[in-house]
């Protein structure tokens, strides 16, 4: 008489929680170099003196866009080397991107209600700081396309949208905390990264706008503590109720649909198998990697 198998035997093992994408030391080195390039091209004016010229900085765009686009590829490169990502990933970056940019125009223009904001958040906590990065350029990219929205704002749109979505996957917890505490903590970071957001951007536009009261104006080469000044003027004077509506909208969203969309993105990134480790087995019956 054959023995019998013990009922466990024929159970499959647990699924392992899904965790974002994890970052390695060249996806790292990656994040670095393009953020310390979109630091340069945001941040030069500050430090310029009086006859460089402020038209200049409206000419930066090419500039950027051209190094932001290979260093892109770059990230999504370093990121499949070093955690295996494969092409369900990718799929998946260019689904979550399309689903952002058609998101984007129905809020646009209105009081900042923009409710690709919420997706980016959301997306960029499930799949890591490296894949979030790509997703939230890329997307801003695609939205512009749609919405005729190209111009010299669009790579530093583009970065500014990159730096909002790694940061998301960069919250602490991802494999351990869920249920409220974690829309909590998403409300909380969408609401704040959504006035940091309009912030940066803000820094971008001031430098080359002309002809407003001396109060809020850039003056190129004055002290950087006394630009810095009038630049808090102008974000509370220009785009503060903007600011305010987006970050409203994302956190109102993170708390009525965020636990369904959170669900969704995990169980779409475990049955496309994000890190699987592929398992054969030995004559003997027993699994060796």
């Amino acid at each position: 008489m054959s023995t019998p198998v013990p009922p466990t035997a024929d159970v499959p093992p647990t699924p392992r929680a899904t965790r974002p994408v994890r970052l390695g030391p060249r996806s790292i080195s990656a994040l670095v170099l393009i953020s310390a390039i979109g630091v340069v091209f945001f941040g030069w004016p500050l430090l310029a003196g009086e006859s460089s010229g402020l038209a200049a900085h409206s000419g930066d765009a090419p500039w950027l866009f051209g190094a932001l686009l290979p260093l892109l590829v770059a990230v999504v490169v370093a990121t499949i080397a070093d955690s295996g990502m494969d092409a369900k990933a990718v799929a998946m970056l260019g689904v979550l991107a399309a689903v952002g940019a058609a998101l984007r125009p129905l809020g646009a223009g209105t009081a900042g209600l923009e409710p690709m904001f919420f997706l980016m958040v959301l997306s960029g906590r499930v799949l890591g700081p490296g894949f979030g990065f790509v997703l939230g350029a890329v997307t801003m990219f695609a939205s512009a396309l749609l919405t005729g929205g190209v111009g010299p704002w669009m790579p530093f749109q583009m970065l500014s949208m990159g730096w909002f979505t790694m940061g998301a996957g960069l919250l602490p917890g991802p494999e351990r905390l869920r249920g409220r505490a974690e829309l909590l903590m998403l409300a909380a970071y969408g609401a704040l990264a959504a006035f940091a957001y309009g912030t940066v951007m803000n820094l971008y536009g001031w430098t080359i706008i002309s002809g407003m009261s001396s109060g809020i104006s850039f003056h190129a080469g004055d002290p950087v503590q006394e630009n810095l000044v009038r630049f808090l003027a102008y974000c509370a004077a220009t785009s503060l109720g903007w600011d305010l509506g987006r970050a409203l909208l994302t956190v109102v969203l993170t708390f009525t649909l965020g636990a369904t969309l959170l669900k969704a993105l995990r169980r779409a990134t475990r049955r496309a198998a994000f890190e699987a480790r592929a398992t054969f087995e030995s004559p003997g019956g027993a699994p060796r990697p």
